[in-house]
């Protein structure tokens, strides 16, 4: 007979740990059964990522994190909050912020990596969906034509310059990043 148990220790320094117990009984000298138990930490396990624990904390958002997304590659990580930024995140080590983009006026409601990996774009409550380059940093189009709140927004699979959204003005519109072209930054 066989058990298995899983459980959160708390070691010296009083932070969270998993821990695996096995309990089987085993036969003893006398014929009796005698519980046997092994304890294996998480430390002992071995290690799968290249992350520097873990579980990595990303701080930064200044209020509640309400979307993201691995890139293509899985090299990076893109959030969206209601503090109207988007973060790009390295996944590697000590997990570093490596950008961070703005220009939302209201809440990111979610994020979406191009199918190359060269863009983010974000849908807002503001009302506007946003593009950024990631090797330029810099935002390469804004689409304005919804009449409320942007709840989601994605990339075509095949057509990587097409756009999808959906809003709150009960419409889903369909974007082609090659036609349409942005007001200018100061009509933004």
């Amino acid at each position: 007979e066989m058990c298995i148990r899983d459980r959160v220790s708390t070691q010296s320094t009083g932070s969270p740990e998993l821990a695996m117990s096995v309990v089987a009984k085993r036969p003893a000298d006398d014929g009796s059964q005698q519980l046997a138990k092994r304890a294996k930490t998480i430390d002992d396990m071995p290690r799968t990522s290249s992350l520097a624990a873990p579980i990595m904390l990303l701080t930064g958002h200044e209020a509640a994190v309400t979307s993201l997304k691995f890139s293509p590659n899985g090299q990076m990580l893109a959030t969206g909050s209601m503090d109207k930024h988007i973060f790009l995140w390295s996944v590697h080590g000590e997990c570093q912020n490596l950008q961070v983009y703005k220009g939302h006026k209201n809440a990111v409601l979610q994020v979406d990596w191009s199918l190359d990996g060269t863009k983010i774009c974000s849908a807002s409550a503001d009302k506007s969906l946003l593009v950024f380059d990631v090797e330029t940093n810099k935002r390469v189009k804004k689409f304005n034509d919804h009449d409320s709140h942007v709840n989601s927004v994605c990339w075509a699979r095949a057509d990587t310059h097409l756009l999808a959204s959906a809003s709150d003005d009960c419409s889903a519109k369909l974007w082609d990043c090659l036609l349409y072209t942005s007001p200018s930054p100061r009509d933004s």
